[in-house]
């Protein structure tokens, strides 16, 4: 008979690789969210948010609240209830799934001026893991830093010669 290898199969040593490999891509690095913005906001001061016909979830109301901590005047409701002299509208799509509770894997804004419908701004959160956040923390992730004061130019100095 021949001799048999005592080395162990190389499946051995790669399937360990592969399990960790393959959880880290579960479990991401980095940041879920990402903003941009086309122009500064501070000049719209009246946002509403238009609330769409498949949420169940009254992302809406979360979105509402979120801007009115961050000092702004927000409303909600379908594009027909919008009031008279809103200066952006929001807009949003989520994604929900289930595994053992009800999770928001993605979410998606963009604001819009109310009478062009030009953009001018737009946020995305996409994290489809086991690591999840509430719907509160991710539309504070992202209208924090979508909704920050510009910086102001710095005075200058008065020390000049």
């Amino acid at each position: 008979a021949a001799p048999r290898s005592t080395l162990p199969s190389p499946m051995t040593f790669s399937a360990p690789l592969f399990f960790a490999f393959a959880l880290a891509l579960l479990v991401g690095c980095g940041s879920p969210s990402a903003t941009r913005k086309v122009m500064p906001l501070d000049g719209f001061r009246r946002i509403f948010v238009e609330k769409r016909l498949n949420d169940n979830y009254r992302v809406d109301e979360t979105l509402v609240a979120e801007l009115r901590r961050l000092g702004y005047e927000a409303s909600s409701g379908h594009r027909t209830m919008m009031p008279a002299h809103i200066d952006a509208v929001l807009t949003y799509d989520a994604s929900w799934e289930w595994d053992l509770k009800n999770y928001l894997i993605e979410l998606t804004l963009e604001l819009h001026t109310t009478h062009s419908g030009k953009k001018l701004a737009d946020a995305r959160y996409y994290r489809p893991s086991i690591r999840t956040e509430s719907a509160e923390a991710v539309v504070r992730d992202l209208l924090g830093p979508l909704f920050a004061k510009s910086a102001a130019a710095p005075a200058p100095s008065a020390a000049t010669p």
